[in-house]
């Protein structure tokens, strides 16, 4: 998707390679999982197009189905306030919890507890950029936790539907929860997604995209 932005801008395709996000391997996946069914995001709360409001949207269809589902949001930024105000208005602020700014080890432990991540992203006004990849993805993966995603922008590089997760139109509040409850409650689907989320994950560890850049770089030098 990024590489297609850069063609558009102008580069010659015949000249850009596409490596992919690299991410961490962690040294412990085990799952931790709670009492409550957990959705985890792991974002900034600072542009629209992430999706926060959609899954705030998405909420109460899935309690309807899993009461006890909490969402557990990461992350900081300008629009939480409005987030904040937007749950309680909505009657399940006690199903969400905003943690603001965490360090990795804490952001790492609740990618252990969770049963899915969400980031449902959408492509901003003028319908370019967005998401040009979406570590996120891969790094909940890297957790065997499969995703919910947006089908749109370089989600669709990350996130392989059906198969290390779910995608949706990001716009539609009734596919979004059902893929959420899809996850929540199928205990058998969501392993199997986050388990090759696991694999691909392994595919973007850092020492691999490490080695190939360096192998396109050596060869440039050869030429």
């Amino acid at each position: 998707y990024t590489a297609g932005l850069v063609a558009a801008a102008g580069a010659r395709p015949s000249r850009l390679v596409v490596f992919g996000k690299g991410t961490d391997v962690p040294a412990q996946t085990e799952p931790l999982l709670l009492e409550r069914p957990t959705i985890v995001t792991v974002a900034r709360i600072e542009e629209r197009y992430k999706g926060h409001d959609a899954i705030l949207g998405a909420l109460p269809l899935v309690l309807a189905k899993v009461p006890d589902a909490q969402w557990v949001v990461i992350g900081e930024g300008s629009l939480r306030a409005g987030l904040e105000a937007l749950a309680r208005s909505s009657g399940i602020a006690g199903s969400v919890r905003f943690l603001g700014a965490v360090g990795d080890e804490e952001r790492n432990l609740w990618l252990r507890r969770a049963n899915v991540l969400a980031m449902p992203s959408r492509l901003p006004a003028g319908g370019f950029a967005g998401e040009g990849f979406g570590i996120a993805y891969l790094e909940a993966g890297a957790y065997g936790k499969p995703v919910v995603a947006g089908n749109v922008g370089g989600a669709l590089d990350a996130v392989l539907d059906g198969e290390t997760g779910l995608l949706v139109d990001p716009r539609d509040t009734a596919a979004l929860a059902q893929a959420l409850v899809t996850l929540l409650l199928d205990r058998e689907l969501a392993a199997r997604l986050g388990e090759a989320g696991r694999k691909r994950a392994l595919e973007h560890a850092w020492p691999l995209v490490v080695a190939r850049v360096e192998a396109l770089l050596l060869e440039q030098l050869d030429a």
